[in-house]
């Protein structure tokens, strides 16, 4: 049950969150290049494009809670749930997930209200968006390792 439980961790983490990962960080360029300049009207198909990548990450944010509930019972079924590792990832999961929710989908909704309503964007705006979808990445990326490596773990890998 174990091996089946983390396949399906494993699976989840891979479709889950492998999208949002790329479709946040494709996100602020293209508003960069969507935003309208003086005297025009932004280019539709780049606002399509943005729409697309937003509801990307929105569904598989939404797909991304298997990921820790099936780690979770992982964990219970490996007996590992005390482990320090296991702990820094769940914090770092629920901090990756506060930062995806309160961060990186509400600024690319507002970025592309601006840009479907022919307003400026503010480069400064997309600067900021492209930080906090490098700290969810980077917070993902870590918690990977964690996974990986298992510090004080005795099986060598």
């Amino acid at each position: 049950m174990t091996k089946l439980l983390l396949s399906l961790h494993v699976l989840a983490a891979i479709i889950a969150i492998g999208p949002v990962t790329v479709a946040a960080s494709m996100f602020p360029p293209a508003v960069r290049r969507a935003a309208p300049g003086e005297g025009e009207g932004p280019d539709r198909r780049e606002v399509t494009t943005l729409a697309l990548l937003h509801r990307i990450c929105r569904v598989y944010a939404r797909m991304g809670i298997a990921v820790p509930l099936l780690g979770l019972a992982t964990a219970l079924a490996m007996g590992v749930l005390g482990d320090g590792w296991l702990i820094a990832s769940i914090t770092l999961t629920a901090v990756a997930a506060g930062t995806l929710l309160a961060f990186v989908l509400p600024r690319q909704d507002e970025l592309l209200g601006q840009v479907s309503e022919r307003r400026p964007v503010d480069r400064r705006s997309t600067v900021q968006l492209a930080m906090f979808t490098g700290v969810f990445n980077l917070l993902w990326a870590t918690v990977t390792v964690l996974m990986i490596v298992r510090p004080g773990s005795t099986t060598g890998a």
